[in-house]
């Protein structure tokens, strides 16, 4: 399954199970306010919070929220304060027009100065991926150590417009229950694991019906930015972590010299079997390669 911040949109229906557990969130805490309010000023972003340690930011992507990741964030809380975030226009956190890397990178820092958090490791999965780069290159010293999933820093090519067309598609208010709204987006998206993670994003309303809890009008109106590339000022020069899926090709050979040029310290680890979602389809592997990478001793 792809997010919309790369170059396809490939679903896959194998391992639906295992991936439906960690990409929906089904277990654990929904810590999560019923209604998202307009900026006030500062972007209040949304936060859950696991075991204790030196601070980890874990970063979702497009469509998703902090409860992708929440099988992830209890394993990695088991040696970490894990602090997963819902981004701008996404799950629990606040609505605005505006979806840039750089301001993405802002809110980040506002989250860093609420939570008072001096530094920390970050960790983002492909639109994630994207914001926590920027935000490393822009405010390199609150970042310790930096991981990227299956995204790379270049730009994409537009390819999800149907997708974007499908859930607009849906008939919120009118529709009495999910099932039916599964029906409905089925007759434009095959795949059961897709639909189910994105009607992860659909709440009820105060008149009984369903509304959106993302801000899709956002998303759609700043999609191309949102395949767009991060930000090149300056170079990030710590420890840097890509993890790609061997079935995914978000990162290919070709993006390792820009890779290597912002990230000087960069390594590229492979997880077999695995396609864009690689924390939902190979999650023992993909938490063991992320403790590897963070136990390592500081140079």
């Amino acid at each position: 399954m792809h997010d919309a911040t790369g170059n396809g949109w490939k679903p896959r229906a194998l391992r639906f199970r295992v991936r439906a557990q960690f990409l929906l969130g089904v277990e654990g805490d929904r810590s999560e306010a019923d209604d998202i309010m307009e900026m006030d000023g500062a972007m209040r972003l949304h936060t859950q919070h696991y075991g204790a340690g030196h601070p980890l930011v874990i970063l979702h992507g497009l469509f998703g929220s902090l409860l992708n990741w929440n099988s992830i964030s209890k394993l990695l809380g088991a040696h970490y304060r894990v602090v997963a975030v819902d981004q701008r226009n996404h799950g629990s956190s606040p609505h605005t027009p505006d979806m840039s890397y750089p301001a993405m990178a802002d809110d980040l820092l506002e989250l860093f100065e609420a939570e008072q958090l001096g530094s920390a490791h970050v960790l983002g999965h492909s639109m994630g991926g994207k914001t926590a780069m920027q935000f490393a290159l822009t405010y390199p010293d609150r970042v310790d150590r930096l991981i990227v999933v299956d995204i790379a820093p270049r730009a994409y090519a537009p390819h999800h417009d149907d997708i974007f067309a499908a859930m607009y598609a849906l008939d919120l208010r009118q529709s009495p229950n999910r099932s039916e709204l599964d029906q409905a987006l089925a007759q434009h998206i095959h795949d059961r694991a897709v639909r189910q993670f994105l009607l992860t994003n659909v709440v009820r309303d105060d008149a009984g019906g369903f509304r959106w809890k993302i801000n899709l009008d956002a998303l759609r109106d700043n999609y191309r930015a949102l395949v767009g590339g991060v930000g090149t000022r300056g170079r990030f020069d710590k420890p840097t972590l890509f993890v790609r899926g061997e079935k995914s090709d978000y990162i290919q050979s070709s993006d390792e010299p820009q890779i290597r040029a912002l990230f000087p310290q960069a390594t590229i680890r492979t997880i077999e079997g695995a396609g864009h979602w690689v924390h939902a389809e190979a999650p023992t592997e993909f938490a063991q390669v992320v403790l590897e990478f963070l136990q390592q001793s500081r140079s």
